[in-house]
Order: structure tokens, then C-alpha cells, then sequence
């Protein structure tokens, strides 16, 4: 089967990064979601759909992972390319390789590199000089295939985007980020509710409410997680320490200890709501173990949507 029979145009996308949702218009996320929904029909269905049959996406890890690197090696694998994985302890950037040498050499060898790494400017650098689809795994300010992951998954579930109302409760970090951008593009109402210091970006802030203008979305930055969750139909939370934060656990459990996602704070979401959490979680923290292991939890189709989600990327980046 060619991609030209799934009836969806992905020429457009055909050599572009995937940094930021910010690079996306509300259509094009749209398009790649509604990719998503067929490859993931294929699957299940057992229809082949080995779109990118000969291709090669490097992998580069600089933090750890579990759900992003088997998600990306399994979807190369079914749509019949090849994954190859490279550790900053197996590569020559660990030993102070320029980001532009090593995005240079990998593109003379591979079809796509995707990089899990720390500061959004090094993907940044790396996109620059690839000539070669760039795709962000994860960086300290953005982590995009999680929020198509998330945005899938409430499609599926509320079987819409518009009324529909979501709420982040806890740390204003990257997968925040890209929630609230995600979500503001496709004209889902969102909310967010973390402690005093715990804020997103404000230029992130500002883009949001620049999209949610143009969308029709509401957006609502507060430090009461009550005032946030009020007649939600999607809650998500993250841990409290993200990587790289560690020494700062100690304070962090203190400033966060009212903002725990709870049986008492879903008394004020909608009756069906659901409860979103991109893991690993810590149970007795961020959540309780009552609510994300609820009738009312998602998330293991949430993680399972990050492998659908990463092929429709994969292929309309790099497929012929």
C-alpha cells in the first residue's frame, strides 16, 4: 500500500522538522492526527503499512527512556525501516563532537534523527545543520510527541475537540508546555494550575494566548488547582522533579504537597472525566493511586498512542 492510498496528503510535511507544535499550523496537527487514527486501524487490523521500507532513523538518547525509545524502534520496525540507537556514551558527542559535525555525518548516513537531549537549543543547532528530518523527543522546554499522544487520546475518548475542557495540575515544565500549545491549537479549552515560581515560560504564556485567539480556545493560568479543575473533563498531571531537577526534591514535594491530583480535587471535574499522566509516575505524590488506576484512567492508551502517533510523524517526514 502506498501512503498516496490512505487518502491523506502528507506532502507538505515531507522534510520538515518536528521541534515544536509551534511550527505547526491547527491543520497540519489535525492532518497528522487524523494519520495517526488510520495507521493505528491498520495495526490493529493487521494491514501492512510499511511506508518507509528501507529507511533509517537515528536515535539519539541523552536522557534516559523507556516508552520513547521502544515506541520509535517498534514504529520504524512496522512501517519496515530499521531504528539504530545511540547513546552520548556511544557516540562522539559524549566525548565534545560539535552538534554540527555529528548532524553533518548522520545525515550522509540516515533518513531522520531523532534526539532525546536537554536544552531546546541543541536541537535547534542540530535541525540547522541536518539535512535530514530533525525530531524532538524531548528537550527541557518541549516534548511534542507526548502532546500528540495526549490530544489522540482525548479525540478518541470525548470523540471531539470543541466544549471540550483540559486541566494541567503541578509543574509548568516541557510536557506542559506542549500540552497547553497542543491543546490551543485544535480549540480545546485548557487550564493550568501550578504553585507560585512553578509557572510555564512567559513567552510560551504569550504564544498560547496568541493561538488561543485565532482558535477560539479559552486559557486559564492560576495557582489554585480548585479554580483550575471546575467542570474539567480532562485532568493530567506530571511528576514534580523532572530530570535534571533532582536536587531540588526536597522542596519541591513541600511546594507541591496541595496540588496532588486526588479523589477530593476530581469532586469538582465533570463526573466523566478523564485522568491523563505521561509516566513514569510517582503514586502517592503527584497522584494517588486511587485515581490513576480508576475507572477513569487513560493512560495506558495514552502511552499506547505514542507509538501511532510517532509513525504518522515518521512517515510524513521522511516517506517518499
Amino acid at each position: 500500500m502506498s501512503i498516496l492510498e490512505s487518502g491523506i496528503n502528507l506532502k507538505k510535511h515531507k522534510g520538515k522538522h518536528f521541534l515544536t507544535l509551534l511550527d505547526y499550523s491547527s491543520d497540519e496537527i489535525k492532518e497528522l492526527l487524523e494519520f495517526s487514527l488510520l495507521l493505528k486501524k491498520y495495526q490493529k487490523e493487521g494491514v501492512p503499512h510499511q511506508f518507509l521500507a528501507g529507511k533509517t532513523l537515528a536515535m539519539i538518547f541523552e536522557k534516559s527512556s523507556t516508552r520513547t525509545r521502544v515506541s520509535f524502534e517498534v514504529g520504524m520496525t512496522q512501517l519496515g525501516g530499521a531504528a539504530l540507537f545511540l547513546s552520548s556514551k556511544d557516540s562522539q558527542l559524549g566525548r565534545g563532537e560539535p552538534i554540527s559535525d555529528t548532524a553533518q555525518v548522520l545525515s550522509r548516513y540516515v533518513d531522520g534523527i531523532m534526539i532525546r537531549t536537554h536544552g531546546h537549543e541543541i536541537i535547534e543547532e542540530l535541525a540547522s545543520f541536518s539535512t535530514v528530518p530533525v525530531i524532538n523527543a524531548l528537550t527541557d522546554d518541549f516534548h511534542p510527541c507526548q502532546a500528540m499522544a495526549d490530544i489522540m487520546t482525548i479525540f478518541e475518548v470525548k470523540g471531539t475537540f470543541q466544549g471540550v475542557k483540559a486541566v494541567y495540575i503541578g509543574d509548568g515544565n516541557n510536557v506542559a508546555h506542549s500540552l497547553l500549545i497542543a491543546c490551543a491549537k485544535v480549540g480545546i479549552d485548557v487550564a493550568i494550575a501550578t504553585p507560585k515560581g512553578y509557572e510555564p515560560k512567559q513567552w510560551i504564556v504569550n504564544e498560547i494566548e496568541t493561538i488561543c485567539k485565532e482558535t477560539g480556545a479559552k486559557f486559564t493560568l492560576t495557582n489554585d488547582p480548585i479554580e483550575a479543575v471546575r467542570n474539567a473533563d480532562v485532568i493530567y498531571t506530571d511528576v514534580w522533579t523532572s530530570m535534571g531537577y533532582e536536587e531540588e526534591t526536597a522542596k519541591r514535594l513541600e511546594d507541591f504537597s496541595q496540588f496532588q491530583v486526588n479523589k477530593d480535587l476530581m469532586t469538582y471535574a465533570k463526573g466523566d472525566y478523564m485522568f491523563l499522566h505521561c509516566l513514569p509516575a510517582h503514586r502517592g505524590e503527584e497522584v494517588s493511586a486511587e485515581v490513576i488506576d480508576g475507572k477513569n484512567s487513560f493512560i495506558f492508551d495514552q502511552a499506547e498512542n505514542r507509538l501511532h502517533v510517532q509513525k504518522a510523524i515518521l512517515v510524513a517526514l521522511m516517506g517518499n
